[in-house]
């Protein structure tokens, strides 16, 4: 098992850090003897003007894919919040071309990033801002009933997007996060849950207890906890005792996505 980890990782810093993918590179080899029989058979019956442009890669691949945790966490918030109809929905680093824009697909968005934003999206309001050094103008401007952080606060304090390393990145952020919420506003939050580890720099994975901690801190109640396995199975608990949680926290890694409700007294 943890040789198998090994060469996950492995492939994984082959692709997104040189741009080297393995498994394509050795697909190219063994589908190309198919397309040169395609190509032949079909040039002996079409005479017209053939360019070249290979597609090696698509005859395996599924029509569409639905096992992928941010496809399966996008869509599940983004029909949580249509649900909902807060009056105002704000989001802070997710993925634009995935829920921010599921979302933006029925209402308006307000999108916070760390990250600039050029592109001019319809029904996307953008403000660029640290959400690890939230000023008081920015708090008051963007207060809201609705709240979501998918796959963002694990990356925190690690210099992976341009933020200043601080190793409590994370709980400044959460602590500002919940400062943007109006009382009984809803906060929907997702980072990686299981044996607690930084990943440095990529990301941190969370025992579901520092989460938890974070929320009772800051006068948040648990309203719902999903769990999207690796395999694509989704879990949902409207509760959470302590041995799901031990459960969850002896596992290498998993997606927790926390639904919590911010109370008076907070």
């Amino acid at each position: 098992m943890k040789f198998k980890n090994y060469l996950i990782r492995l492939n994984w810093i082959l692709i997104s850090q040189l741009g080297i993918n393995i498994i394509i590179f050795l697909n190219f080899f063994i589908n190309l003897p198919r397309f040169i029989s395609n190509f032949i058979l079909f040039k002996k019956k079409y005479k017209g003007k053939i360019e070249i442009i290979p597609c090696l890669h698509d005859w395996s691949e599924e029509g569409g894919t639905t096992k992928d945790e941010y496809f399966l966490q996008d869509l599940i918030v983004a029909r949580l919040i249509s649900i909902k109809k807060p009056f105002k929905h704000v989001d802070v680093g997710s993925r634009i071309d995935g829920f921010v824009s599921h979302v933006a697909s029925f209402r308006e968005i307000e999108v916070i990033d760390i990250r600039p934003i050029s592109s001019i999206i319809p029904g996307i309001n953008f403000l660029q801002a640290d959400l690890m050094n939230l000023n008081n103008d920015i708090n008051n401007k963007i207060k809201c009933d609705s709240l979501s952080c998918l796959h963002t606060l694990e990356h925190f304090g690690l210099g992976r997007y341009g933020d200043p390393i601080n190793i409590d990145g994370y709980k400044i952020g959460f602590n500002n996060l919940v400062s943007l919420l109006i009382d009984d506003g809803v906060f929907y939050i997702s980072v990686p849950v299981g044996e607690e580890r930084v990943e440095f720099n990529a990301n941190r994975v969370f025992d579901p207890f520092t989460i938890l901690e974070l929320a009772k801190s800051n006068y948040l109640q648990l309203q719902e906890f999903i769990n999207i396995k690796g395999n694509g199975e989704v879990y949902n608990y409207l509760t959470l005792d302590n041995n799901i949680i031990q459960n969850i926290s002896n596992q290498r890694y998993s997606l927790g996505i926390f639904i919590f409700k911010k109370m008076k007294n907070g």
